[in-house]
């Protein structure tokens, strides 16, 4: 059975399929999606928790000991490695591939509930799950900053609006705060004045920790109606903290300000983000303007520069929904170096291609032979272009690497076809002793011995 014969004997139906392809092909491009690298969505998850003000080796005897113990009994977990720092842990599961991630997720869903009764009881949350991928990298991160409201304002406007706001564009995955200035209150206590008045560290925390609990208030019951307690007794700003009765001294009140002083702050006042305006300041003392970094990753298979392009068409609208005196700026932008490494490498796939064509007509000296591969390379690649869509392949510097390698074998085909005919030809001098239209041979004839 010849493959070839079907085209060859129907020349329109061969043009019109290859016309189809074409077409198919040149929508396949500018749908795929560009990244640097393959999108390999490794099978993993990570479990954060948080204890404020624990220890890394509190965290770690505490809270990453109990959660790896009941991890360590889910199958087909091939990497397991924790990360524990002041008041945070942080557990990275790596799957085999080929698993479901839904499954994944709902036994180690099922491994924290199991390990929350070794966990400590002043969790202030349970832990949590998220899916990541180690191989990506963010492709963007804006800047906030202010110069006349505070930091912890600008965190507000960057956690409840912005983060949320730039979460629901296309293609966008996850968006986490750097150098994140949650609001606080303080409170700084002198422990040779605690002992002095006779009373205990643990005491004084557990008064404080008691006096801003948002707790139930019940309802009041009449013989006519009745009427449910509407009170918060969250203490919200520092002035109120000083007053805050902890203990008592010989039946004499001892209040926060008699051992300290509370002030307002910040949840972790050790971390931050500078940005660096302009060039680069050579003062050694020069420390740059503190800021609140947005940091946004894609999603799998998204296109990266799409993505970026949408976020950036947002900013304007996102600059309207937050005061005037925050500042947004751009701070990197991963798809400059994307569309750079990419556009090299179809550049030098175009190359490829012309030289290719160049030589091939440098030795045959025909135009119309050498039309067969110029016609047949795109052709070729569009082609691969529509394979590639539905395969989930996206154009990245690996895969325009193999459609430049695959233009050498094109083109080797389409020298040797054209070789094969013209052998044919010069063996018989007549269309009839090779296996074509001889209408189609008779005007191989002609091309050849003119």
């Amino acid at each position: 059975m010849n493959l070839a014969a079907p085209f060859i004997h129907r020349p329109v139906a061969t043009t019109l399929l290859a016309i189809g392809m074409l077409l198919i092909g040149i929508v396949g491009y500018f749908l795929l999606p560009v990244a640097a690298l393959p999108n390999v969505d490794f099978p993993t998850l990570q479990i954060s928790a948080s204890l404020p003000g624990a220890s890394p080796e509190t965290m770690a005897s505490n809270v990453a000991t109990p959660l790896e113990r009941q991890f360590s009994l889910i199958p087909g977990i091939t990497q397991m490695t924790s990360v524990n720092a002041l008041g945070t842990t942080s557990i990275t599961l790596q799957f085999e591939l080929g698993q479901n991630i839904t499954s994944d997720f709902e036994q180690v869903q099922a491994a924290i509930n199991a390990a929350s009764a070794q966990l400590p009881s002043n969790l202030p949350a349970q832990p949590t799950i998220r899916q990541v991928n180690p191989a990506d990298a963010p492709i963007m991160i804006l800047s906030l900053s202010s110069e006349s409201l505070p930091l912890d304002q600008v965190d507000n406007y960057a956690d409840v609006i912005l983060s949320q706001q730039v979460s629901r564009i296309d293609g966008v995955g996850l968006v986490n705060i750097g150098g994140q200035q949650k609001p606080a209150v303080r409170i700084r206590l002198d422990p040779r004045k605690i002992a002095a008045r006779g009373l205990q560290i643990d005491n004084v925390r557990a008064q404080i920790v008691a006096a801003t609990t948002n707790s139930p208030k019940g309802s009041i019951i009449g013989p006519q109606r009745g009427l449910t307690i509407y009170a918060n007794d969250q203490i919200l700003d520092a002035a109120p903290w000083n007053d805050l009765v902890v203990g008592y001294d010989n039946g004499a009140p001892v209040r926060i300000r008699d051992l300290g002083d509370a002030t307002p702050s910040v949840e972790n006042n050790q971390i931050g983000a500078w940005v660096y305006p302009g060039k680069a300041n050579t003062d050694p003392n020069f420390i740059g303007q503190q800021s609140i970094l947005l940091v946004i990753f894609k999603q799998p298979g998204a296109n990266v520069i799409d993505t970026v392009n949408k976020i950036r068409a947002t900013l304007p609208k996102l600059q309207a929904n937050i005061p005037p005196a925050i500042s947004i700026h751009i701070l990197m932008d991963r798809t400059q170096t994307i569309s750079a490494s990419v556009e090299d490498v179809k550049v030098t796939l175009l190359i490829t291609i012309a030289l290719v064509v160049i030589v091939i007509f440098l030795f045959i000296l025909d135009v119309r032979a050498t039309l067969i591969p110029s016609v047949v390379i795109p052709l070729a690649l569009l082609g691969a272009c529509a394979v590639m869509l539905p395969l989930n392949f996206s154009l990245d510097n690996l895969s325009l690497m193999a459609l430049t390698i695959a233009v050498g074998f094109v083109v080797d085909d389409a020298i040797v076809m054209v070789e094969v005919i013209w052998q044919h030809i010069e063996k018989s001098h007549s269309p009839r002793h090779w296996p074509v239209p001889a209408k189609s041979a008779s005007r191989f004839y002609r091309f050849r011995y003119r």
